[in-house]
């Protein structure tokens, strides 16, 4: 049986018992979370080093970190070691976007060796192999798609981005839209091309069963996909986007009823003023399933610094109730990234994690930040490297200049910490 199926008889999992154990809350929390649908536990039966980890309401805001090789760039050894840093920099979850090279390969070896969730997106694999076979991706068939999703499951993949909100409904919406970027999703691209080649319904929507059988089979997960999420801020909450949000909402409750575990992905560039609205949407037409955001970026500008600003609107997102951010590096709409993009993107995505744990009142967040607050004010200097998010570069930023004194050489003899600490104590003795 799935999480969700046992879930739902009352049995509590190993995975949602270590899931329990992370979080420090009451394993029948865990359990009614996932029977109602409000947490998955992404694990495939085939993944057997995995770790697992809970995603949804009540838990941490969980933290996604892609990698992936290109056409142009990148081998088995390039996406191992992006793997490890994203591992080593504390990301919950990963994701293996190849659209290069060996894929399955690829895929197999990041199996191997990670002990984090891993999610892919088939439709690469079988678009490529149809350029490859037949000459276009549009010639794909239904059941090459079908295959590609099965042998990603069998392989031990533990979640699946799907993009079967792509119909021939937001097809429409979107050339009734006039967007300023149209599509950027990649998948989405590609299932609108097969669609208005083909003249046919979306295949992941019409046999959405089929799909559904495959998930079950192997507790995979569902991701289901935005391919109509918006590529600038022009373009957020319009039209193209509901309606796929629409369609999305329908196929989860039968993926619920299914015993199949689903969670709903969400945009993209959206506007500060946005955002809360954009999750709350989300959560009431997808019934509370777990909300799985990029970023959301909230200025088209920041190139070379989007880990900022997708970092920015992952904090406003996950405060408002979203569930899980997938990082945004430096090198978005630039080029592909490399490992040190890995560890930027990842340390951005954990600190907008934290802030908006804070604001929702997840269980530890804040205690974290009161045992910083208490080690800064002894100036206890290993107390805080300890528990910094990152300690050995919290030690290389501090011994970057040497200071003589307790104090950082920030302030050196003018620390206000230590001199209001001499002056209140003299004032206590006084007394």
């Amino acid at each position: 049986m799935t999480q969700l199926e046992l879930a739902k008889k009352g049995i509590i999992s190993p995975q949602m018992q270590a899931v329990a154990e992370q979080e420090k809350l009451d394993p029948e929390f865990i359990r009614c979370g996932i029977a109602e649908g409000n947490i998955v536990i992404p694990a495939n039966i085939n993944h057997k080093n995995i770790t697992p980890s809970g995603i949804g309401k009540g838990l941490r805001t969980k933290v996604n970190a892609n990698f992936g090789t290109s056409s142009d760039y990148g081998n088995i050894a390039t996406e191992l070691e992006k793997l490890r840093m994203a591992i080593d920099c504390g990301a919950d979850a990963v994701m293996d976007l190849s659209t290069g090279g060996d894929i399955p390969a690829i895929r197999r070896a990041v199996i191997k060796v990670s002990s984090a969730p891993i999610g892919t997106v088939p439709i690469y694999q079988a678009g490529i192999q149809a350029i490859k076979e037949y000459g276009a991706i549009v010639r794909m068939s239904v059941d090459d798609l079908f295959s590609a999703i099965e042998e990603h499951a069998r392989d031990g993949i533990d979640f699946v981005t799907v993009h079967c909100g792509v119909t021939r409904s937001t097809i429409a919406r979107l050339k009734e839209q006039g967007r300023v970027t149209d599509v950027v999703s990649r998948g989405g691209a590609f299932m609108i091309g097969w669609i208005l080649h083909n003249d046919c319904e979306n295949p992941l929507y019409e046999y959405y069963d089929r799909l559904l059988e495959i998930a079950r089979k192997y507790d995979v997960t569902l991701s289901l996909g935005d391919g109509m999420r918006p590529g600038c801020l022009a373009d957020a909450t319009d039209r193209a986007q509901i309606e796929e949000l629409m369609v999305l909402g329908e196929l989860v409750e039968r993926a619920r009823k299914a015993g199949v575990q689903v969670m709903v992905e969400g945009p993209g560039h959206v506007p500060l003023n946005q955002i809360e609205a954009n999750v709350k949407l989300q959560k009431a037409i997808c019934k509370g399933a777990p909300f799985y955001v990029l970023g959301p970026l909230v200025t088209d500008i920041g190139a070379g610094y989007d880990h900022i600003t997708g970092a920015i609107g992952g904090a406003i997102a996950a405060a408002a109730g979203a569930d899980f951010l997938c990082y945004v590096t430096p090198s978005e709409h630039l080029s592909l990234p490399d490992v040190e993009d890995v560890r930027q993107g990842v340390i951005a995505s954990r600190i907008a994690a934290h802030a908006a744990d804070i604001a929702k009142g997840v269980k530890g967040a804040a205690e974290w930040d009161l045992r910083m607050a208490q080690a800064r004010k002894k100036l206890d200097w290993e107390a805080q490297m300890k528990l910094s998010l990152t300690p050995e570069y919290a030690r290389k930023v501090h011994r970057k200049h040497a200071s003589v004194g307790e104090a950082c050489s920030m302030c050196g003899d003018f620390c206000a910490m230590r001199l209001v600490s001499e002056y209140l104590n003299v004032s206590t003795r006084k007394c």
